[in-house]
């Protein structure tokens, strides 16, 4: 008999019993919603279309600028019998900052235009002379995903997931789509770099954000995500959500091990 994995061990425990009835509510607003539609198939309402590109200064520690991160929805094609969204999310690193150290990350993920749940998900990275590539690969019949890990080697793994589970890109966009109130609660699985996470959100009132683009009413969403072992990853993170229709990420912050982050909405186009 295999060995069970650890992911699988923690979703039978209370805590994964409780958190399983959390996600039902994102569940329901995506999984559920694609089951009841009749053919012809319908596209699900989003507030981002093709070719929005939203530009952010980041801001690190004690730097005033790190540098910038810019998400695109770049088109919408034919994938995995389905129709999705293309969307990418870079980020590179102020000029000055670069003369010390040179990084640059790329986040992708194909969004489903019908289902609103992620296809794939991959992460890119270089920094310095190290390159590492991540691809996380959906399998919603089976409530399972692939993911393979390339550096020098090729690393594979295959494990279960939450119907649901998002990547982290994927993640961000599709709670935009969802409608909620001050005092909600939100629960969304996310699997990244070949991990399960739970993604906890509480909706707060809204209230002004200052970011370089101006000032907005925008509604803080507080997260705490854990990882499959319960540990809690990051401190202090939040993303601020415009309150008109466009429901724009205004504003994100987090404490990681590295450092504190801020990014800060400069341009939408």
């Amino acid at each position: 008999m295999k060995k069970r994995r650890k992911t699988d061990k923690v979703l039978g425990t209370s805590a994964g019993r409780q958190y399983n009835a959390d996600v039902s509510r994102f569940v329901v607003a995506t999984v559920a919603w694609a089951m009841l539609t009749t053919s012809p198939r319908v596209e699900r309402p989003t507030p981002f279309a093709v070719g929005e590109t939203l530009t952010y200064d980041v801001s690190w520690s004690t730097a005033l600028s790190a540098g910038t991160v810019v998400s695109t929805v770049k088109e919408k094609k034919a994938s995995f019998n389905s129709t999705a969204f293309y969307i990418v999310a870079e980020g590179r690193p102020a000029p000055l900052l670069s003369k010390l150290y040179t990084f640059y990350y790329k986040v992708d993920t194909l969004l489903d235009v019908y289902t609103l749940l992620a296809q794939r998900g991959s992460v890119y990275s270089e920094e310095g002379q190290r390159h590492r590539f991540g691809a996380t690969l959906f399998d919603r019949m089976r409530n399972r995903a692939s993911f393979e890990h390339t550096t020098t080697t090729i690393v594979k793994s295959e494990f279960v997931v939450q119907p649901g589970a998002q990547d982290l890109l994927s993640a961000l966009y599709v709670v935009r789509t969802m409608p909620f109130k001050a005092g909600d609660r939100i629960a969304v699985p996310v699997s990244d770099g070949g991990t399960n996470y739970r993604v906890q959100m509480a909706v707060g009132a809204p209230e002004p954000v200052q970011v370089p683009l101006g000032s907005s009413s925008a509604w803080r969403v507080t997260l705490v995500i854990t990882d499959a072992a319960s540990q809690q990853v990051g401190r202090n993170v939040a993303v601020w959500l415009s309150t008109d229709s466009r429901r724009l990420p205004l504003k994100a912050q987090a404490e990681l091990p590295v450092g504190a982050f801020v990014l800060g909405l400069r341009d939408v186009k």
